[in-house]
């Protein structure tokens, strides 16, 4: 009787009991991976990736392009997202290569050499951005202002972000995370402070053809007048952004 009463229990136990958050939920593995370099696990807190790759929809077997990687923050959280039935493009421009400082994009290629077999680094014109399979998300964070910038070589935006247009499946979705400039502004202060006018990406991306779908407001910081260069001490790391999301019509 004993025997039967402790089976029974166990198997209760057994019914009732429900797997970790961590391994139900892809964002929650990837943010937790030992591999990521304790520099990018402190800045989390105020880059709150989880909210926003949920905000993306990115989810297992998707693929994704980084629109100009960096350093690297957001590459193995997505590769680790996409699992290995998925892909992660990280886009360097070949204008980038050719006028910035190495250091400005080692951190994604040194990714790229990690036992990732579903990442990879992409380096092409930024007007010729081009893909090996559709993608279902082109992921921008921080740099869409970059685009206007002389770094760029003068390119032609309109067609840089017509690339990513074609890049995308239909249906695809095109993210775009970037400090914001005072309202009005347009791309006035995107060579000077590193900033660019919400509205000034909306347009541009609807002048291609994306339908605009919303925003997360989950980087925004009213304390921040719009005045300051991203990299100042005083504001840097808290400058207040926004997070919107296009989509290609299916």
């Amino acid at each position: 009787m004993k025997l039967m009463l402790m089976a029974g229990i166990a198997g209760l136990l057994v019914l009732t009991c429900t797997p970790s958050s961590a391994a139900t939920d892809p964002v929650v593995a990837a943010l937790g991976d030992k591999s990521r370099p304790p520099a990018d696990v402190a800045r989390d807190r105020l880059r709150h990736p989880a909210e926003l790759i949920r905000f993306a929809g990115i989810k297992r077997g998707d693929r994704v392009a980084d629109y100009f990687p960096g350093g690297g923050y957001y590459d193995r959280i997505l590769s680790d997202v996409v699992g290995p039935k998925g892909r992660v493009y990280g886009f360097i421009p070949a204008e980038m290569v050719r006028n910035c400082d190495p250091s400005e994009f080692a951190g994604a290629r040194a990714i790229a050499t990690e036992r990732r077999g579903n990442f990879s680094i992409l380096e092409q014109p930024l007007t010729a951005f081009r893909v090996p399979q559709q993608l279902d998300v082109v992921w921008s964070s921080q740099n869409f202002h970059d685009l206007y910038d002389k770094f760029m070589d003068r390119a032609d935006v309109g067609q840089a972000v017509r690339a990513v247009f074609r890049a995308l499946r239909p249906g695809g979705t095109f993210i775009v995370i970037d400090h914001v400039a005072e309202a009005g502004s347009g791309i006035r202060d995107t060579e000077t402070l590193h900033r660019i006018d919400p509205a000034a990406i909306r347009r541009q991306a609807e002048a291609i053809g994306f339908v605009y779908e919303g925003q997360s407001d989950v980087l925004r910081n009213p304390a921040d007048d719009h005045r300051l260069r991203v990299f100042d001490p005083r504001i840097r790391g808290r400058t207040d952004q926004v997070a919107l999301k296009f989509r290609k019509p299916a």
